[in-house]
């Protein structure tokens, strides 16, 4: 039976707004994928059809990243979380490393790490609610660190990293989870990127970490579990353990959905189009305001709020009953938060925006 109904504007920050496009191509293929008679949900992670499909993905997130041969591209579980403990796990040798404090997850991070060697904090923007990015020209980096880390893009706060760290030689790792296949990036300026693909790039369950080569380790101590060895996955094409088998095949149909749009020069030019609606529209608000300072606001994540709790929850619940949904900010920050992920159409941030105007000349 076909059922009615209408695609609401979501602006979750994760799980987040998918291309319908891929949705689509998903549901048809969704009983008999490639004329195989079963669903990619079915079938055998050993299986040649579907080693065809995993080895495409990375293939085809190789050409849109630019990613080169001394990096591995891993399809793991565990969500970004579960990188908070591989990362020093995996890449402390010396037993220290830094780390940028940036929000929520970049702290989680840094107290993660704490379990695994002499983890400083060489920055922070904790002073500000984490509103700004701070300046990383001169850190105090360690001469024996073994990485410098940050979250690139920080979904809560809204901050992203538009000047990479200077880490003064040292590995930089980057947490990307809300900003990955936004934008180009050069990925030989990285020892390792991870994200969680839950936000840009497909459903929640699988993760993405790019390493080089080089950072792949025999020595890892003893008591090291086998499924947080990096090298493992590395050697096993990602296929140790059975994967998230169709969340991965899902990722590989966006994958193409972003090279069929152009790839990721094209991406960032529709991103930057879509955010400068909203921000225009909040700088020159009289109701509405950001939360963040101008030099480092994310493409991504927007929050903004109205300096009422009630005229808040009021704008909240009018939205969401004008199909724009999701658009609570997180509890640290509170007020509002849009997303506009890669997914989000231009038409779901005009229309938010005219709500906006419409519900502040209300407001009067």
């Amino acid at each position: 039976m076909t059922q009615n109904y209408n695609r609401v504007y979501n602006f979750s920050a994760g799980p987040a707004v998918l291309p319908e496009e891929v949705l689509k191509q998903a549901a048809d293929e969704m009983m008999n994928y490639n004329n195989s008679g079963m669903s990619v949900m079915e079938m055998s992670h050993r299986s040649k059809t579907y080693d065809d499909i995993i080895k495409t993905a990375e293939k085809d997130l190789r050409e849109l990243m630019n990613i080169p041969d001394n990096y591995k591209v891993l399809f793991l579980q565990g969500g970004a979380h579960l990188q908070f403990s591989m990362v020093p796990i995996n890449l402390l040798k010396n037993g220290v490393a830094n780390y940028i404090v940036t929000g929520q997850w970049a702290k989680k991070a840094y107290v993660e790490a704490q379990k695994y060697g002499k983890i400083n904090k060489v920055a922070t923007s904790e002073d500000k609610t984490f509103s700004y990015i701070p300046d990383c020209s001169d850190l105090p980096i360690d001469e024996n660190a073994d990485y410098v880390y940050i979250c690139e893009n920080n979904t809560i706060y809204g901050t992203k990293f538009h000047t990479l760290p200077n880490t003064k030689g040292k590995i930089l790792v980057s947490d990307m989870s809300s900003c990955f296949l936004s934008e180009p990036v050069d990925v030989t300026k990285y020892g390792l990127i991870f994200a969680g693909v839950q936000k840009n790039v497909g459903p929640a369950g699988v993760q993405i970490v790019i390493i080089r080569e080089d950072l792949l380790r025999e020595d890892l101590p003893s008591w090291c579990p086998t499924m947080l060895n990096y090298k493992i996955h590395a050697d096993n094409g990602s296929l140790y353990n059975t994967p998230p088998a169709y969340g991965i095949y899902i990722c590989g149909l966006v994958f193409k959905w972003l090279k069929k749009l152009g790839g990721l020069e094209k991406m960032k030019e529709i991103n930057e189009k879509k955010a400068k609606i909203l921000y225009d529209f909040l700088d020159s608000s009289k109701l509405f305001k950001g939360t963040v300072e101008k030099s480092s606001r994310s493409l991504m994540n927007v929050p903004f709020i109205t300096g009422d709790e009630e005229t808040d929850k009021e704008f909240i619940k009018e939205a969401a009953q004008n199909g724009l949904l999701q658009l609570k900010g997180h509890r640290t920050v509170g007020g509002m938060r849009a997303s506009i992920y890669n997914a989000m159409p231009i038409e779901g941030v005009q229309k938010l925006v005219q709500f906006m105007k419409d519900f502040e000349a209300k407001k009067g």
